[in-house]
C-alpha cells in the first residue's frame, strides 16, 4: 500500500512536471527598428520629410531675413523719425518676431503630425507581419529588443530574418 502511495505521488508530480514544461510560453523577439529601417516604405517616408522639413526651412529663413533686414532699417531710420513712428515701428518689428515664432512652432507641430501619419501605416505592416510570422512558428509573445526598450538580454529566438522574409526584403 506504501508503495502504490509513492506510485500515485510520483504519477503525478511527474504528470505535473510535464504540464508545466508544456505550458511554458514560447517567447522571441524582434529590433523592431531595425526592421522598419530595412523596408523600403521607410525610406520613401524618409524623404517625404526631409523634403517638408527643407521647405519649412527655407519658408523660416525667408521671414527671418526680411525681419532682419527690417530691424537694419528702422535702426538707420530712427534718428530722422518722429517717436510715434519710431513706436509703430517696434510694435511692427514685434508682431513680425512673434509671427516668425509661431510659425516656427506650427511648422514644427505639423512635421510631428505628418511624421505619425508617414510612419503609422509602415509600423502596422511591420506589425502584421511579426505577428504572422510569430502564429506560424507558435510564438505566443514576441518582445522588442530595440536599444533603450527596456530588454536587458536577448538570447531567445530573433525573428528579424523570419519577418524580412514574410516582408520580401
Amino acid at each position: 500500500m506504501k508503495k502504490f502511495k509513492s506510485l500515485v505521488v510520483a504519477i503525478v508530480l511527474f504528470v505535473g512536471a510535464t504540464s508545466f514544461v508544456n505550458a511554458q510560453s514560447k517567447i522571441a523577439h524582434i529590433d523592431t527598428q531595425a526592421l522598419m529601417e530595412s523596408m523600403p516604405e521607410m525610406k520613401a517616408a524618409q524623404n517625404q520629410l526631409e523634403k517638408l522639413q527643407k521647405t519649412y526651412d527655407t519658408e523660416i529663413k525667408a521671414m527671418a531675413k526680411e525681419f532682419e533686414a527690417k530691424v537694419k532699417q528702422y535702426g538707420n531710420e530712427e534718428g530722422s523719425k518722429t517717436q510715434e513712428e519710431n513706436e509703430k515701428r517696434v510694435l511692427e518689428v514685434q508682431g513680425m518676431e512673434k509671427n516668425i515664432s509661431a510659425y516656427r512652432q506650427q511648422a514644427l507641430e505639423d512635421l510631428r503630425k505628418k511624421e505619425l501619419d508617414v510612419y503609422q501605416p509602415i509600423l502596422d505592416k511591420a506589425r502584421a507581419a511579426i505577428q504572422k510570422t510569430a502564429r506560424a512558428q507558435g510564438i505566443q509573445y514576441v518582445l522588442d529588443s530595440t536599444t533603450g526598450s527596456g530588454i536587458l538580454l536577448a538570447d531567445g529566438k530573433d525573428l528579424l530574418v523570419d519577418v524580412k522574409k514574410e516582408l520580401g526584403i
